[in-house]
């Protein structure tokens, strides 16, 4: 293992594909590709600790949302990264496009699509565009308003303590509930921008531009297309596609010098995004809050073990429940409920006083890392 840190990163992947550890998940080898390209080594990408990590005191008072809370006043953390998926705009009505019998899945069908996710693969989008133009139409920003999580968000880098939230999501409602662009890193893109694609240097277009010509059905975004010369779309990350590259700049940084993670709404299935969960040193607490357990250390390397007794867990917990509810719970456990719910009330207008120990002169969470922003 020692021999492949002291290769590039590119040669050092190639050798890990040929002893077959992508044999299973080309996905995963795509992703590691395009970030080894960028100089990030896919070693400190898949294993980011010891390979067993051994036992060690536990940091918190109790493995769940108040020992949590306990742990963030007690320690007066002010680098909290937040990973979030789909989870966190649930209850905000997007619809479904992968579950049969929902209306925009349906729509959908008429397109041939082979499987669901195919709407999102380059490929795909390059031989029939209109699919990703239709549910584009449908899940446009502004469609769809923010979800108490998302203000939860907020209310984080308001009480000055949020490094950075890292989002599997294409929506863009981090950034409508308030959440300043610069602590957010989109893994996977969203409408913010739009762009021609296999353009080198990239060509951008304004995005207004391309809402308009969806809007107008197959005659805009045709006609869109032979006016830039060739197919536009927003700057989300396909499958085929690099990831963009905030995300490899900011990843190691941030993730070094965060003092809690929180994880909220996702399956932890997609790589990398789901590895970042081992990003963090062996003693900071991280919690997950979704419906199911996920990213358990037993399918996802160095991941979470709140499901251990004993020893076994150190600095994990889980909240069982949706989004929304678990947002609130921490909230409330922090005493900012009336924070939360001010917010929530004022879609983000309210203003909300920094948390105790952010008072005294600390500055905001990310001033030791303005540079990376």
């Amino acid at each position: 293992m020692s021999a492949l840190m002291d290769m590039p990163p590119q040669e050092a992947l190639q050798e890990m594909r040929k002893a077959g550890a992508f044999d299973d998940n080309e996905e995963a080898y795509e992703q590691l590709a395009i970030l080894a390209e960028k100089g990030v080594h896919p070693l400190k990408l898949l294993r980011r600790r010891t390979p067993q990590e051994k036992p060690m005191d536990p940091v918190l008072s109790s493995f769940d949302v108040e020992g949590v809370a306990r742990y963030i006043q007690e320690h007066e953390c002010k680098r909290v990264i937040v990973m979030c998926g789909a989870g966190i705009s649930t209850s905000a009505g997007i619809p479904d496009f992968r579950t049969p019998g929902t209306g925009l899945y349906d729509n959908l069908q008429r397109f041939d699509l082979p499987n669901p996710e195919a709407v999102f693969d380059i490929e795909f989008f390059k031989r029939k565009p209109a699919a990703f133009y239709e549910l584009a139409k449908e899940m446009w920003p502004g469609n769809y308003d923010p979800t108490p999580t998302h203000y939860f968000l907020k209310l984080l880098n308001d009480k000055g303590i949020l490094l950075r939230v890292y989002s599997q999501n294409i929506d863009s409602l981090e950034c409508r509930a308030g959440l300043p662009r610069e602590r957010l890193v989109a893994a996977h893109g969203n409408f913010d921008a739009a762009h021609v694609i296999d353009t080198d240097p990239e060509v951008e277009v304004d995005i207004d531009e391309l809402k308009d010509a969806i809007e107008k059905g197959e005659e805009g975004w045709q006609a869109l297309r032979e006016e830039k010369g060739n197919l536009v779309k927003p700057k989300i990350t396909f499958f085929g596609e690099e990831l963009p590259s905030r995300f490899a700049e900011l990843v190691e940084p941030d993730f070094r010098s965060c003092d809690l993670l929180l994880v909220l709404g996702t399956s932890l299935v997609v790589s990398p995004f789901c590895n970042l969960v081992s990003f963090c040193t062996g003693a900071v607490p991280r919690l997950l809050i979704n419906r199911e357990p996920a990213g358990t250390h037993d399918r996802l390397r160095y991941g979470f073990r709140f499901q251990e007794e004993g020893s076994g867990n150190w600095r994990d917990a889980f909240y069982s429940g949706d989004c929304d509810s678990g947002s609130r719970s921490l909230a409330k456990a922090l005493g900012w409920d009336s924070d939360l719910e001010s917010l929530v009330a004022s879609k983000g207008d309210a203003t909300v006083e920094r948390a105790a120990w952010m008072l005294e002169g600390q500055g905001n969470a990310g001033t030791t890392n303005e540079s990376s922003l």
